[in-house]
């Protein structure tokens, strides 16, 4: 079946529409601008100048790594949390994979992509550009994927007995259903995802393997190289420079996307006190994304209506033998990824001697109480003032930006100035890592616990209302049910981020020296710049088992608890 778009003559042009072609002409001059910069050779960029007049060739290449990331990370989340979902075996397979994927830190990933890129492009700028960008994704993806994969898990019974009776396809359920109901969940869980691909920005950008320094022109690695140096003066200004940034984006991007990611609540009554975007107020006034809209619906119903009126027996059987063919391969991909796995483990871990399981073990365990730490301090602030902002769109307006700011600061970034202050009182790296680590986790909590008030049917808060239901009773008959699987999905990814935030807490270089503290994180980041990659790998691997055996004898419960208990049903 041939689709054609086509768009109706315009019979107006206003302001609006000029705003959205100039920002389309924008996005377009920057893909060639890329292209054009990314065909050149690694010695190009062989230094990184500290000037100040490059400041905007450094943000924009930043702000198109991060960029490009969230839209790999955006796509490869709502694809396998929908194959996660689709049937049992699959969902055990791929819900523990991403367990495992999230527990390994970005540096460990590291020199596997790194050298993968470099082989492929050889002494090319794009193969470390690429590897860069992977390294972003890695950082952003997984909360997104965990946020939508609870979503479609949590949809309420009555509403998919709705798309059965009318016959849905899976295609407009999918279009219908599942991305509606998981729009406030991945909006503001691709807020926390670009918040922490600016967080891992510097160690994607400037990283060392053995003897051999790759550096990247960007703000992270103007903010690293002038940390390295000691100059606070330029860490300050970079800082600058990023929070006009991010204040930019949160403007054009993500205020706009949380507004209008408002109109999927699972709601029978209207709020009356709404939030406002300006720009996406001028975005609704385009006739040119208003044909462009309307064009689209027009050929998902035909979509929907063809794949529906498809009962031809012959298509159905090619259909079933392509998807039994297809999970076949898969399953033997991954079967033969599993085997490669365990020679590589029985391999690496040859080399590790008696001494250094002691070492890790001893590692692990400070590590893990850090985590914890960081988690339990995160949660006392983040769950109540998540609710506030979630349920109240004036707070909202006010301090949205403000979080989207402070949480897209990359804490590394800080790093330097607390370290200098650590340093000065006299404290170490020892509870000091718990303050670092919390810096980079604690956003995983609040901005899920915001999704997760934003959720809750404004019908349900007038009745509670109504009832003059307030207090400790509230929050528990209406709002710690309501946010629970955000909750959940929240803690999950903390974890994941706190052990992540431990590679550049633990292991922290100021002014060309490093202040470092035993961890499984500071193993990590040492045995990669040493190029140690049998203790990288076996840190790396502790450090997945003990995530894992959180998430499955812990979180997985409380999210089946979620699932069975705390729908909107």
């Amino acid at each position: 079946m041939k689709i054609h778009i086509t768009f109706p003559p315009l019979k107006g042009f206003s302001m609006s529409d000029l705003f959205v072609l100039i920002m389309l002409f924008a996005m377009i001059s920057l893909v060639f601008f890329l292209g054009q910069e990314w065909k050149g050779d690694l010695k190009s960029v062989a230094s990184i100048s500290l000037e100040y007049k490059n400041l905007p060739y450094y943000v924009i290449q930043s702000v198109s790594r991060i960029g490009i990331a969230y839209i790999l990370s955006l796509c490869f989340s709502i694809g396998y949390g929908y194959l996660a979902k689709k049937n049992r075996i699959t969902e055990t397979v791929l819900i523990s994979l991403l367990d495992i994927l999230q527990s390994i830190p970005v540096l460990s990933f590291l020199p596997g992509v790194l050298l993968a890129m470099i082989s492929l492009f050889p002494n090319k700028r794009i193969g470390v550009e690429l590897a860069s960008i992977i390294l972003i994704f890695t950082g952003q993806v997984w909360n997104m994927a965990f946020s939508y994969y609870n979503s479609i898990s949590t949809i309420p019974r009555d509403i998919l007995e709705v798309a059965r009776i009318h016959r849905f396809s899976k295609f407009y359920r999918f279009i219908k259903i599942d991305l509606p109901f998981s729009a406030i969940g991945l909006v503001w869980n691709s807020m926390m995802s670009v918040a922490g691909g600016w967080f891992f920005l510097m160690a994607c950008e400037m990283f060392v393997i053995k003897d051999k320094d790759f550096r990247l022109p960007g703000i992270g690695s103007f903010i690293q190289m002038a940390a390295n140096e000691g100059d606070l003066q330029k860490v300050m200004v970079g800082l600058i420079v990023m929070v006009a940034i991010i204040v930019l984006l949160d403007i054009l991007i993500w205020r706009p996307l949380v507004v209008w990611s408002q109109k999927f609540r699972f709601d029978t009554v209207q709020s009356e006190d709404e939030k406002e975007s300006i720009v996406l107020n001028i975005l609704r006034d385009s006739k040119i994304l208003d044909k462009i809209w309307d064009s689209i619906e027009s050929k998902i119903d035909k979509i929907n209506n063809y794949l529906v009126n498809r009962q031809i027996r012959n298509i159905q059987v090619k259909k079933g033998v392509f998807k039994k063919l297809l999970i076949g391969i898969f399953f033997a991909f991954l079967f033969l990824l599993l085997f490669k796995g365990v020679i590589t483990t029985i391999n690496m871990l040859s080399e590790i001697t008696f001494n250094d399981i002691f070492l890790l073990l001893k590692a692990g365990f400070l590590s893990l109480l850090r985590t914890l730490g960081a988690i339990t301090i995160a949660a006392i602030w983040t769950v109540p003032l998540g609710v506030i902002i979630g349920m109240k769109p004036r707070v909202a307006n006010v301090l949205q930006p403000i979080i989207q700011i402070a949480a897209s600061i990359p804490a590394t970034a800080l790093f330097p100035i607390i370290i200098y202050f650590l340093l000065k009182i006299g404290g170490g790296l020892g509870f000091g890592s718990v303050f670092l680590m919390l810096l980079g986790t604690q956003w995983y909590l609040l901005f899920n616990v915001i999704a997760g008030a934003s959720s809750i049917p404004q019908d349900l808060k007038d009745i509670a209302e109504l009832y003059k239901i307030k207090g400790l009773r509230k929050w528990k008959i209406l709002i710690l049910p309501g946010i629970f699987p955000y909750l959940v999905t929240g803690l999950i990814t903390a974890t994941g981020g706190a052990w992540n935030a431990s590679i550049v807490s633990e292991y922290v270089v100021f002014g060309g020296e490093v202040q470092k503290t035993l961890g499984l994180g500071s193993l990590i980041s040492e045995s990669s710049a040493s190029g140690n990659f049998s203790l990288l790998f076996a840190s790396t691997l502790l450090m997945s088992i003990i995530v894992v055996t959180l998430n499955r004898f812990v979180w997985k419960r409380m999210f089946l608890l979620a699932q069975e208990k705390f729908r909107l049903d």
